[in-house]
């Protein structure tokens, strides 16, 4: 199979890896509440849990994404798959809320991490044409998690147990992602040894220290951090919050599901507007406007107003992510796209971390989740001031094409 035609199977890998990856760790949200009821853990504790994951999604992106320019993307991913799908199993065992915080959150949020920097490099590695919209597949892929796991824990979660419905969930994991990992490749222009050595862009020459300290690495990780502390605590409470509403939980998740399914219209809508009007362009009007979608939720009560702005919040939110690892393709060299990338992935999984503990402690205060939504209002205008600063490299910074 020749690589115009490959590059296309390593999108279709990323995106069902991603899906699943995603969709496992996500998991957590539709498992809250029965959680809760059946153990006596408390709300906070469970959902910090997430906050773990996503700490430890922060602390091991960059050694992910710096391992797989090393080695290349398979062994990473292949690791991770296998290290999820035993963490999954574990946390369904757990015997304390501390063991499960250590077990799902800890392992879990880092195994996660060795899916998303290795695959996005690995994928921009191999497109130059239609980078953005390959970028965006991968990311729809992921994206349909909400859409495919979500309702499959829900649907476990309706005539099991949790912690049956966990371990049916790390068995599903193992068998998807395992094999699929092993047709992932390094990208054509990294094949050879020796081409890590040289300078993969038309300027200057740019060491991974050089590429660290730029303003414009520094711009990028603030305005993820930002960007994802603002959506965070909306999807990860927005199951939950719904039921405070009188909803019950199998309709409350296709909330989740609505938001999801909007999300992979925004990613692929967002990534081609992107290679038209330019990523930068783009991506600070997609901040703005996903500040005032989080808002929305203080106005919703009943079922079809959640739909609206699930609908509309999902596809502005998730339309954003594709545009980093655009900007990081265009302003940084081949070679240490999976350090880079597992750089901004640090700064978005922080982000994260944020929401599911702020909102826990939120509902445990005031009963009440408004605060939390406004919250994220603030943080989102935020983001968007911080991306207006960003100014590209003078000088373009891409390999060679992949031939079409």
């Amino acid at each position: 199979m020749s690589n115009s035609t490959y590059r296309w199977v390593i999108v279709a890998a990323g995106g069902l890896l991603g899906c699943v990856a995603i969709g496992g760790m996500f998991s957590l949200p539709v498992f809250l509440r029965p959680m809760a009821a059946e153990t006596g853990w408390s709300v906070t504790g469970i959902s910090s849990a997430m906050t773990i994951g996503f700490l430890a999604m922060a602390f091991t992106s960059m050694m992910w994404g710096a391992l797989s320019d090393r080695f290349g993307p398979r062994p990473v991913v292949l690791t991770g798959s296998v290290v999820l799908s035993l963490s999954l199993a574990l946390a369904s065992r757990a015997p304390s809320l501390l063991a499960f915080q250590i077990l799902f959150g800890a392992l879990v949020g880092g195994a996660t991490a060795a899916i998303f920097a290795p695959m996005m490099a690995c994928v921009t590695g191999w497109f130059d044409t239609h980078r953005s919209l390959a970028v965006s597949l991968v990311s729809a892929g992921m994206g349909m998690a909400p859409m495919t796991m979500s309702p499959f824990a829900a649907w476990l979660i309706s005539s099991h147990d949790w912690r049956t419905s966990m371990l049916i969930v790390a068995g599903v994991v193992g068998a998807i992602m395992i094999p699929v990992s092993l047709l992932v490749r390094r990208p054509p222009g990294l094949q050879n040894p020796q081409a890590g050595a040289a300078s993969d862009n038309g300027g200057p020459a740019m060491s991974r220290s050089e590429a660290l300290r730029s303003p414009q690495f520094i711009i990028l990780i603030a305005t993820n951090f930002f960007c994802c502390a603002t959506h965070s605590g909306p999807i990860i409470h927005t199951v939950s919050y719904a039921i405070t509403c009188g909803i019950p939980m199998i309709a409350a998740v296709t909330i989740y599901s609505v938001e999801g399914l909007a999300g992979m219209g925004g990613r692929i809508v967002f990534g081609l507007l992107g290679d038209r009007f330019g990523a930068k362009r783009v991506l600070v009007l997609g901040l703005l406007a996903q500040a005032f979608g989080a808002l929305g939720y203080v106005f919703a009560r009943e079922l079809a107003a959640f739909y609206a702005v699930a609908a509309v919040f999902g596809f502005i939110y998730a339309g954003t992510m594709p545009l980093y690892s655009v900007l990081v393709r265009e302003n940084f060299p081949l070679r240490m796209m999976g350090t880079v990338i597992g750089g901004t992935a640090m700064a978005g999984s922080l982000g994260m971390a944020t929401g599911p503990l702020a909102g826990g402690l939120i509902y445990d205060t005031f009963a009440s989740y408004t605060w939390l939504y406004v919250g994220s209002w603030a943080v989102g205008l935020g983001a968007f001031l911080i991306m207006m600063t960003f100014r590209p490299f003078p000088a373009a910074r891409s390999v060679a094409p992949v031939p079409a």
